[in-house]
This record gives structure tokens, sequence and C-alpha cells, in this order.
């Protein structure tokens, strides 16, 4: 009896170590980076925004107007208005954010990654062909959605939306973080600052260096 109760107690013991350990983990990051410092008079970002005083919070703070105007698209026929914490403050720490998505015909919302999120998209108007990539093996995950369509696009991982429709299209997606960043490929590979050594991408692409020096104009 007593080696039945010894046992229990340290299942008990191990359990609540278990609970603990789980729940004390590290927030996810919300930024690309964030050195640490021994001074705060010389802190400049934290992981997440500082808190508004709540004697001083309003409606307002949880309030954003304009999803309903159309964003002008840009050279690949697309436009993404973010709802994030930068214009929605009272997300901040909640872990969620919002994007509009605006499609010309044929229009494309390039090859990028959320670092910090997951994506789910829901078509309003149009068709879209979408898809994303997994990291090992590099293996492509395509759909077309239509009107009324849900797909989701997991953290991190290279995805994009291309209008396959003759008129405009229209999207919604929610993106689990506040801030959950943008990496779009080819914009980050050909106009970095400062520029990836030519070395570099001719042997990552096995291009000669002309190719490589058109690709990077196109983005100046």
């Amino acid at each position: 009896m007593e080696n039945i109760k010894f046992s229990s107690a340290i299942f008990l013991l191990v359990l609540q170590t278990t609970i603990f350990l789980v729940s004390a983990y590290d927030p996810s990051p919300l930024q690309d980076f964030c050195v640490a410092i021994d001074e705060p008079k010389s802190a400049v970002f934290v992981n997440g925004k500082f808190c508004k005083d709540p004697n001083h919070v309003n409606a307002d703070d949880f309030f954003f107007s304009g999803l309903d105007v159309v964003g002008e698209p840009n050279k690949q026929g697309s436009n993404v208005t973010q709802v994030n914490v930068g214009n929605l403050k009272g997300l901040n720490t909640l872990g969620i954010s919002l994007a509009r998505l605006d499609f010309a015909p044929y229009g494309l919302n390039p090859p990028h990654t959320h670092p910090r999120a997951t994506e789910i998209l829901v078509v309003i108007e149009g068709s879209l062909h979408v898809g994303f990539v997994t990291s090992n093996p590099n293996k492509l995950f395509t759909k077309v959605l239509n009107k009324g369509d849900v797909f989701v696009f997991p953290i991190g991982l290279i995805h994009f939306q291309l209008n396959v429709g003759h008129g405009p299209a229209l999207a919604f997606a929610g993106l689990s973080s506040q801030n959950a960043g943008v990496i779009t490929i080819a914009d980050a590979v050909f106009n970095s600052d400062p520029m990836i050594s030519l070395d570099v991408l001719t042997k990552a692409f096995q291009v000669d260096k002309n190719v490589i020096q058109y690709l990077q104009k196109q983005f100046k």
C-alpha cells in the first residue's frame, strides 16, 4: 500500500512539473530578432509593444476602418491591406491579425513567407490558384479556390496566390500573430540592403552574373 501511495505521489509530482514546464515556455517572437541589452535606457524595440495605461484605453483602440476599400494593385497586380498591431493597437498580445487581398485580372501575390504566423485564406470573389511548398523535401501543395473556399498556409512556408479569373478577385486572410512579418522571396534575394554577393547568387541559381544583375535591376 505504501509503495502504491509513493508511486502515486511521484506520478503527481512529475505531472505537476510537466504542466509547469508546458506553461512556462518563452513567448513566440514578434520580430526578426530582439538583442538583449544590459542598459534599459538603450532599449528601442521589445518583443511586442509596451502596454497603454488601462485608464486611458477607449473603444477606438480596438477599432479599424477601411477594409471596404479596394486596394490599388502593384506591378504584380495585387494589393495587401494589413490590419495588425501597427494600425489596430488593441491587437497587442492577442496573437492575431488580418489582411485584405485584392487582385487585378491575372494578378499575383508573389511567393513569400510569414515567419511568425500561419495564414488562413477565404475567397470572397473570383478564383485563385494558391499553393505552398514544404521545407524538405520541397513538395508543392496547390489548389484552385473559388468563392467561399478556404485554404491554410502553415507558418513560415513559402506560399502564393494567383488570380486565374477574367475579373478582379478578393480574399481575406487571418494570421496567427499580431505582427506576422512578410518576406517576399524575389525581393529579399535580389533587393536586399546591402546586396547579396554576385558570387553567392550565381552559384545558388547556377546562371551567368548578367542574369542576376538583370533581375536585381527589376527591383530598383
